[in-house]
């Protein structure tokens, strides 16, 4: 499949996230993580994950379940992060009893104080978030207002000026080593997905050929952010500065409510305008995915198949008998 052909896919249901060596495959309600430990063996863990609001009403009403679901999201993507960075912080003399019991604690679904961790871990990533992508293009375009009394002008600026810190910012990360094979990790996700989901066995070879772009990515959502705040702020005035600083922080919920009902449409539609709304995301793709290597695509295969029945969807949905 060419990289351009990633606009013909079935929708699936599932959904990934790179991790340190590893990849994460979510279908619905269970998850596993396939990680390639440091002596070359791949080791699979499979676990729950329900959600915040599992089962409310919340979750199943437009424009507001991607508040939760984006929070559900970032917390088992940190919990997994956390698994798979104690591969590499185990000491080597550590005893093999208590690597079982670590993982079995890993894999139970955690406690309180798991979950607890990963709630302040999350909350403090938000507002790392919101201060350099909401608030600082917010301040940069008010230095733009002590020379330019047009509005509208200071308004741009302040959306051009977002943009650009997003895109710089994923463009800095990826020239460090460990992002970069993240990132690779990140393209091995996408070809898997886009492997079955194009109706191909999920073969390394298919896989390879599989385009690392997807219309469902978190990098996608995140630019979807981006690019609504520039579109709600720019009709959104108010006179007061404080008030201007309150309502890009109070609007975030709106906002990602927004982008994640556009990128839950572009993930199961293949019409132009829902492509066209894809096509930036799946362009900044090109910088946060990268070539996998064939161990790599191993992994998310393996990730993929621990929680995705893949050869039935692939008989009902396009008629393949793997």
């Amino acid at each position: 499949m060419s990289e351009k052909a990633c606009n013909t896919q079935h929708y699936s249901g599932i959904g990934g996230q790179a991790v340190l060596e590893g990849v994460m495959m979510k279908n619905r309600e269970q998850y596993a993580l396939a990680i390639r430990k440091q002596d070359g063996t791949l080791t699979v863990e499979k676990g729950t994950h329900k959600g915040l609001l599992a089962g409310s009403f919340l979750t199943r009403t437009p424009f507001v379940r991607g508040i939760f679901m984006s929070l559900d999201s970032m917390m088992l993507g940190m919990k997994c992060i956390n698994i798979s960075a104690k591969y590499y912080e185990e000491e080597a003399d550590e005893e093999p009893a208590a690597k079982e019991k670590d993982k079995d604690k890993e894999t139970s679904g955690g406690g309180a104080g798991e979950t607890l961790q990963s709630v302040l871990v999350v909350a403090l990533s938000l507002v790392l978030a919101i201060g350099l992508f909401m608030l600082l293009p917010y301040f940069l375009s008010q230095l733009l207002s002590k020379v330019v009394e047009n509005r509208l002008v200071i308004a741009a600026a302040e959306g051009v000026s977002r943009l650009l810190i997003f895109l710089l910012y994923m463009i800095a990360i990826s020239a460090m080593k460990d992002i970069r094979r993240l990132y690779q990790y990140h393209g091995a996700e996408h070809k898997c997905i886009n492997c079955i989901e194009s109706g191909k066995t999920l073969t390394v070879e298919h896989a390879r050929e599989s385009t690392r772009f997807h219309k469902r990515c978190g990098t996608s959502f995140v630019l979807l952010v981006v690019l609504v705040s520039i579109v709600v702020f720019f009709f959104i005035r108010v006179e007061n500065p404080l008030w201007r600083v309150l309502l890009r922080i109070l609007l975030l919920p709106v906002i990602s409510g927004i982008s994640y009902e556009l990128i839950r449409l572009a993930g199961r539609s293949n019409h132009p305008l829902v492509n066209l709304i894809s096509a930036p995301g799946l362009w900044t793709q090109r910088i946060t995915t990268k070539e996998p290597e064939d161990e790599m695509l191993e992994v998310a295969i393996a990730s993929v198949e621990a929680v995705f029945d893949w050869k039935t969807y692939l008989k009902e949905t396009f008629g393949v008998e793997a």
